[in-house]
């Protein structure tokens, strides 16, 4: 029976939490965790690729069918297993505890810390804009640059380690959020509702705005025109178009069809909307969360995935697809070219002149505090379950005695988030994992298959919708889109494995020390 499968440290821990969040925050939690600064730049690098503009939606489209599918095999494991740390639990009652402490092993290293860095990092960019100082070429003590360091189809190094005013914001930024979120579940997720809502709202304003106040005749004549008795908008969008794409750093150009492409443009939208299973990480502290957290997921990704679909139709009515890297205007540069990538920005100073980039930041920077918050709150629960499983420092088992949160893991998880925003790696470090964030979405649905037949009594208060259909279908296309990177794009490839794999050793390592660890599950 479940009972008696249950892992010990699962089974105490239950009582200890906190249940502090309410079916709104947990809707939030998926929200806000998801919409970071990722839909207002990747655009243009997904534009660039594509050079089509159904081309640009069918990737956004397909990351959302894709986000969306896997939110509803996660919402059966969540209301399951409704335990502090998700994911790495999933893994490790489906597949062993060798599989949730490489997934614990590579979110601690680098999916979750990393992502926190990137994402305070952004909002110090974004602080520049109102305070000049605030800049990564305003060194307060740079210690030395790492030239680029050439090995096989990747580029390591070429980066400057140090503080400057930029990292120095994102630092204060995590500590800040990291205080905040050990003083009670609640107040992390009140701060979270609110930012949740501004940003969303903001997200809402840029879609409304483009699509009844900015809509451009030379945009939409460029993307939903004719030319030559052909729609624009399925310009090179044919089964038997061809689109070049670089081997790697600096290997050969190699043609691909339209499904390649639109896999390879995949590392920009899945980044910008990951970190939807955050909320599973703190399923101790929702309430209800057999019924709670199925419908914050679903509810969660379905209304991001709007968004972000409508925000890039705001995109192609507002600017045109195609662009001239050296084009003086914004028109010219087109969303291939915007400055910095900055689509959104560029968007919002075409519609209200010089003061939209100052209006955008401003959203940016509600949108990126919020983000943060969210990854914070939610991260620290996996490495909290990890060490009640004795695989991660003790002391990160060990909860505030007043609050009820896991103080010792926000501080750990703190403390190495600084190290990276100062390492100036965490920006490699991300490019590295996307591939291997969806080796491990891949074997969590997977493990909705393998407990299916392993424990088919166990009390299921909510079936995957689709199933077995959808989530198959979830993991043929992911695999896909892991073997198009594998052979496209092996410098976001070969280095995630490389992490992923130096965890083994970790791992025996760690049991040979704790006899126990893993030994429950």
């Amino acid at each position: 029976m479940a009972t008696e499968t249950k892992p010990l440290s699962v089974a105490s821990s239950e009582a200890e939490f906190v249940k502090g969040i309410g079916p709104i925050s947990a809707t939030t939690i998926v929200m806000g965790s998801m919409i970071g600064s990722g839909i207002f730049i990747v655009s243009a690098e997904i534009a660039r690729l594509v050079d089509s503009p159904a081309l640009l939606l069918a990737a956004w489209l397909l990351t959302g069918f894709l986000t969306i599918t896997g939110a509803l095999a996660y919402g059966e494991l969540a209301a399951m297993m409704p335990h502090a740390g998700g994911q790495y639990v999933y893994l490790r009652e489906a597949l062993g505890p060798l599989w949730g402490f490489l997934y614990g092993w590579t979110l601690y290293l680098v999916i979750q810390t990393g992502t926190i860095a990137a994402v305070g990092v952004a909002f110090g960019k974004f602080l520049g804009v109102f305070l000049p100082s605030v800049s990564s070429s305003h060194w307060l003590i740079h210690l030395w640059h790492v030239p680029p360091i050439p090995i096989g189809p990747m580029v390591l190094g070429n980066m400057d380690v140090g503080l400057n005013t930029q990292n120095l914001a994102a630092i204060l930024l995590v500590i800040f959020l990291s205080v905040l979120n050990i003083f009670g579940v609640r107040l992390g997720a009140a701060v979270q509702n609110v930012f949740t809502f501004a940003k969303t709202a903001a997200l809402l304003g840029l879609v409304l705005l483009g699509l009844f106040v900015g809509r451009n005749a030379q945009a939409i004549a460029a993307n939903f025109g004719m030319s030559n008795g052909i729609a624009n908008f399925w310009r090179n969008a044919g089964w038997h178009s061809l689109h070049a794409v670089q081997v790697g750093v600096g290997g050969p150009i190699a043609l691909a069809g339209v499904c390649t492409i639109v896999a390879v443009a995949q590392v920009g939208s899945l980044f910008s909307s990951d970190a939807w299973n955050n909320i599973t990480f703190t399923a101790a502290e929702v309430k209800n969360p057999r019924r709670n957290l199925p419908l914050a997921l679903a509810l969660g990704t379905g209304a991001v995935t709007l968004l972000y679909v409508l925000a890039n139709v705001v995109y192609l009515y507002v600017l045109p697809l195609q662009g001239d890297p050296n084009g003086t205007t914004i028109l010219a540069r087109g969303i291939e070219y915007a400055s910095e990538e900055r689509v959104a920005t560029a968007v919002m100073q075409q519609i209200f002149g010089p003061n939209g980039a100052y209006i955008m930041a401003a959203a940016i920077l509600v949108s990126t505090f919020g983000c943060n918050n969210g990854l914070i709150l939610a991260g620290a629960r996996v490495y909290y379950a990890m060490a009640k499983d004795g695989l991660f420092f003790r002391g990160a088992a060990k909860l505030h005695p007043k609050y009820r949160t896991p103080a010792h893991s926000l501080a750990m998880q703190c403390m190495w988030t600084c190290i990276l925003c100062i390492s100036g790696s965490y920006g490699q470090l991300l490019d590295y994992i996307i591939f291997a964030v969806l080796v491990f979405y891949i074997l969590t649905i997977a493990g909705l298959f393998v407990l299916r037949v392993k424990r088919p009594e166990e009390p299921r208060p909510y079936r995957a919708i689709g199933y077995p259909v959808l989530p198959a279908l979830y993991i043929l296309i992911a695999i896909f889109i892991d073997v198009v990177l594998l052979r496209y794009k092996p410098q976001y490839t070969w280095p995630g494995l490389i992490i992923v794999l130096l965890g083994i050793p970790v791992y025996f390592l760690w049991s040979r020390r704790n006899p126990q660890a893993g030994a429950q599950a």
